[in-house]
C-alpha cells in the first residue's frame, strides 16, 4: 500500500521543477514506521542527516507552491501545462497524506521537505531544493 503512495507521489512530480534562483526536480522518499511519534524538526534534521543546528522553517503547502500552482495571464502553453502538473501534485499529496507539513532546512541552498503521514503509519512525501540567495 505504501509504495503506491511514493509511486504516485513520483508520476506525479515527474518532470516537474521547483522554480527558485535554479530548478531541482523532486524526488519522492518514504520513512517507515515514522509516523508513531509525532514530527518536529529535531526528528526530521535526524531523518535527513543534516546537523542538528541546521536552521528549520515550516510553512505551509500552499504557500510553498503559490507561485506554481496559479495561472497567470502571461504564461506561455508549457507554464499553463506546468501550472496543472503542480495543481495536480498538490491533490495527490492531499489524497494520500494527513498532517502534511513543509519545511525547509538551511539557508540560500534549502532543502524542501513535504511530509506527510500514510494510512499505516509511515512518513512519505516529496523533497526537493530551492536556492534564494
Amino acid at each position: 500500500m505504501t509504495n503506491e503512495i511514493t509511486e504516485k507521489l513520483k508520476q506525479a512530480s515527474d518532470s516537474l521543477l521547483m522554480m527558485s534562483e535554479s530548478e531541482y526536480p523532486f524526488e519522492a522518499f518514504l520513512w517507515s514506521n515514522q509516523a508513531q511519534e509525532p514530527m518536529t524538526a529535531q526528528k526530521l534534521l535526524q531523518l535527513t542527516g543534516h546537523s542538528l543546528e541546521t536552521s528549520v522553517e515550516e510553512v505551509e503547502l500552499d504557500y510553498l507552491f503559490h507561485n506554481c500552482a496559479q495561472e497567470k495571464e502571461w504564461h506561455d502553453e508549457i507554464q499553463k501545462q506546468n501550472v496543472q502538473k503542480y495543481q495536480s501534485l498538490a491533490k495527490t499529496l492531499k489524497d494520500n497524506l494527513i498532517d502534511i507539513q513543509v519545511y525547509r532546512i538551511g539557508t540560500i541552498s534549502i532543502d524542501v521537505y513535504i511530509v506527510g503521514k500514510t494510512s499505516s503509519g509511515d512518513l512519505a512525501g516529496i523533497s526537493t531544493k530551492v536556492v534564494e540567495t
